[in-house]
């Protein structure tokens, strides 16, 4: 096992092969072998830079304006319309869809133990779980581990980079927003499935996400009104990413930021 050994999201790729994408499988095996050859872990990042504070303070309150034009009245319209149980089943179908991808990073980074798991997590709940629809794995000890492109970025020793804010994708970094696009872009699911259903993952991922609005609508609009808003999705997506990758947070700037904003 390459450079760590931290436990990731579950998932298998049982996907057919065709000559439409077997150009993408050699070149995804391609970078398994670079992954493999040249496994070193990220510099430790430290502080909170903020070189291009201006820009992302522009991209943070066209954000908002974003989400209060068309987001959140779609998040709500979505979480009124349809009940509990079916916003569940579609962020179940969004997030097994999504494993194949986890998989592939899995083995770019050279954890071969969480892939399998994950494969076979997927095999379970795209079978007995009907596609993903119910997710039966979980049940059976099979807990999802995620992972994605950033993280084999830094697996790669790929630096952090700068703080970005990315238009509606919100706050990231440099290695993060490049992590961002491959992942939403190359999802070896879709690549795989016929032209007339390749798009129903990622259209279930952004109805996912609508139900993620609807369900955390409180503590967004708390971000959204504060007036310290801005520095508190910055150092919450910081330190929460820092800690994800393992990566030790030895400062305590986020939880006074925290207690002040509470009091």
């Amino acid at each position: 096992m390459c450079c760590r050994n931290k436990q990731i999201t579950p998932s298998l790729a049982i996907v057919h092969v065709t000559k439409r994408n077997s150009k993408f499988v050699l070149a995804l095996a391609g970078l398994a072998l670079m992954g493999l050859s040249a496994c070193a872990t990220a510099p430790a990042p430290s502080g909170y830079a903020d070189p291009h504070e201006d820009q992302n303070r522009r991209t943070h309150r066209a954000n908002i304006k974003l989400d209060r034009i068309f987001v959140s009245p779609a998040s709500d319209t979505y979480g009124t319309v349809l009940p509990q149980p079916v916003r569940d089943s579609v962020s179940a179908f969004s997030d097994n869809a999504s494993l194949p991808g986890v998989v592939a990073n899995n083995l770019l980074q050279g954890n071969v133990e969480d892939a399998v798991h994950n494969t076979v997590r997927f095999v379970f709940n795209s079978t007995l779980g009907l596609l993903g629809i119910f997710d039966v794995a979980t049940d059976i000890g099979l807990e999802e581990r995620g992972s994605d492109f950033g993280e084999t970025l830094h697996v790669w020793g790929v630096p952090e980079g700068d703080y970005v804010v990315l238009p509606f994708f919100g706050p990231s970094t440099e290695r993060d927003g490049i992590g961002i696009l491959v992942d939403f872009a190359f999802n070896p699911l879709s690549l795989a499935l016929p032209t007339d259903v390749k798009h129903l993952p990622k259209a279930a991922w952004v109805l996912s996400k609508f139900g993620d609005r609807y369900q955390f609508s409180g503590t967004i609009e708390e971000f959204y009104e504060s007036e310290e808003g801005y520095e508190l999705m910055q150092l919450y997506y910081l330190d929460s990413r820092r800690y994800e990758l393992g990566v030790e947070v030895e400062d305590d700037e986020l939880e006074d930021i925290y207690d002040a904003y509470d009091g």
